[in-house]
């Protein structure tokens, strides 16, 4: 009987994870990238669009096109960073097609929004898709922090709110418990000052599960989520195998992060910046959010949108067999492995 390609994929992919191939440490994330790849080829063909040099994507089921590059939030408020700089910075994205806006309420305490609201307030607040973040577990911290970001950001309402760092196994029982964060989330969105909501987090792909299982038993759907999808995240703990074909199945925007892991992805010397942006775009995500904080990297990430393409199941297997042996104890993703980009466990008073 003849079995089509797709079956074939599958078959293949759940082969290589129970035989002995798997062992082996490479196969396993080669087949998952090759077939979430291929799967998805004529469903992107479809919902992809190209505007000069960018390319645009829906976020999930929301229908909302969104640039393939966002950009993040953090690193336009890092102090080395002049405020003018930084809204030149945001303001030279969007003259180039980035819609997308990521950003935290936390973010250099509060600068990383204040310096986005002064960016979008003179007639680009209309041209972007904004997102920020929340800390907040209480129903009443997590209210306090949306209405400040609301005024930090100058602007009426956000796109999208996420719940960030969902990074402890408790952290969606809190959120989703009696006067937890949540439901600051529904009234906010209830009142108009949010429009879609998401959850964010970098340490365990069990955690998301978790995050998505509670949602269930909750009855509520989230729009989209945040997580580290690159070239190390393949091999260890690996969020594109376990959790991005769960987002994909309930149609939740995949928003991608840690493309360079900060640069530690980049120390490795195993990969060169715009093919690992290459990377993550080939998987079905709707964004890619890379961190930006000068002209150099805006024009970089820019040029990775102008030249994509659908990286082949050749090309896959050659860059992940280059990053095998050092992603395989995640020495280069410190996001799962230390505190090291843990702000809410440095700072446990932002949680409420």
């Amino acid at each position: 009987m003849e079995i089509s390609r797709r079956s074939f994929l599958k078959k293949t992919t759940s082969s290589l994870a129970f035989g002995v191939a798997a062992g082996q440490g490479i196969l396993r994330p080669i087949a998952a990238a090759a077939q979430a790849a291929t799967e998805t080829s004529e469903q992107r063909r479809q919902i992809e669009t190209r505007s000069g040099d960018m390319l645009y994507r829906t976020l999930g089921r929301t229908e909302e096109r969104v640039s393939v590059i966002g950009l993040g939030g953090y690193h336009i408020g890092k102090p080395p960073l002049s405020e003018a700089d930084s809204i030149k910075i945001i303001r030279t994205a969007i003259d180039h097609g980035i819609t997308f806006m990521d950003n935290c309420w936390d973010y250099n305490n509060g600068n990383s929004e204040i310096r986005m609201g002064k960016a979008l307030r003179d007639g680009d607040r209309q041209k972007v898709f904004l997102m920020t973040k929340i800390d907040g577990r209480t129903k009443q911290e997590a209210a306090r922090q949306i209405n400040e970001s609301l005024k930090r950001l100058q602007t009426d309402h956000i796109d999208l709110l996420q719940h960030h760092e969902v990074i402890r196994p408790e952290d969606p029982d809190r959120i989703f418990g009696e006067d937890g964060a949540q439901e600051a989330m529904l009234e906010a969105r209830k009142a108009g000052k949010i429009r879609y909501i998401g959850f964010t987090g970098h340490k365990d792909p069990f955690i998301h599960l978790r995050m998505l299982d509670i949602a269930a038993e909750n009855h509520f759907h989230f729009d989209a989520v945040q997580m580290p999808l690159n070239v190390m995240d393949a091999h260890f703990r690996s969020f594109e195998d376990q959790v991005l074909p769960v987002l994909l199945k309930g149609e939740v925007g995949v928003e991608a992060m840690k493309t360079f892991g900060d640069n530690f992805i980049l120390r490795s010397k195993t990969v060169q910046p715009i093919e690992a942006l290459h990377y993550s775009m080939t998987l079905p995500t709707s964004v890619v959010i890379t961190g930006i904080d000068n002209l150099q990297v805006l024009d970089q990430a820019i040029e990775a949108a102008r030249t994509f393409k659908p990286m082949t199941k050749e090309e896959i297997a050659t860059l992940l067999g280059r990053t095998r042996e050092a992603a395989a104890k995640g020495q280069f993703e410190l996001y799962k492995i230390s505190q090291h980009f843990d702000g809410t466990a440095k700072n446990p008073q932002w949680l409420g």
